[in-house]
């Protein structure tokens, strides 16, 4: 069980989406994550923990054919019809490791809520999910309260998983609208990408 089913207890779908609501009613862009994607590469994109289809429908809105998958069905009924996307409940470890994608995104701390341990098996499984010269690009919080209970992941930690599922870094920022990056950054956007062919 994910990390985020095991906190949330996996009922939060329509109140994180209406809080997306409420930002976008304001005036706040909440579509950082896909324009940030959509700017890359496309047309094909694999959603890794869409969560409620925030990011992947807009890819989908931006003409990407979009495949979301998330573990979490009441997130995932809140995902909604958009033409280009479809949705499916699963786990991330579960994947199919067919190199199918352009690009997989991995946005909103997916890559924080994984469950214990599988993190290095995650990212093998997404890298092989990626067609050669894809991209992979998550973005989650580098740091957190200590007293709050909620794990961190480090980018050192990150990079290992990535090395050991043979992808190469291209690019890292402190955030969603391309923030040069720097080492006290409290929220990381890494771009890593499969080679174009096998040993390069």
């Amino acid at each position: 069980m994910s990390r985020w089913l095991q906190e949330t207890g996996g009922t939060p779908g329509a109140s994180y989406n209406q809080a997306f609501r409420d930002l976008a009613e304001a005036g706040v862009d909440v579509h950082g994550e896909a324009a940030y994607v959509a700017a890359l590469i496309g047309p094909g994109s694999l959603d890794a923990g869409c969560g409620t289809g925030r990011v992947g429908a807009e890819l989908a809105r931006r003409g990407h054919v979009v495949v979301g998958v998330d573990s979490d069905p009441w997130m995932l009924g809140e995902a909604p019809a958009v033409p280009g996307a479809r949705w499916v409940l699963g786990d991330l470890d579960a994947v199919e490791d067919v190199a199918a994608y352009d690009l997989v995104v991995a946005a909103g701390n997916v890559v924080v809520f994984l469950a214990d341990g599988t993190g290095p098996s995650v990212l093998a499984r997404l890298a092989r999910a990626l067609r050669p010269g894809g991209l992979l690009v998550a973005g989650w919080r580098t740091e957190r309260a200590e007293d709050d209970g909620r794990p961190v992941l480090a980018v050192a930690e990150y990079d290992a998983w990535c090395a050991a599922a043979g992808l190469s870094p291209v690019a890292r920022h402190r955030g969603w609208a391309g923030e040069p990056w720097s080492d006290d950054a409290d929220w990381c956007v890494a771009v890593h990408q499969r080679p174009d062919r096998a040993g390069a």
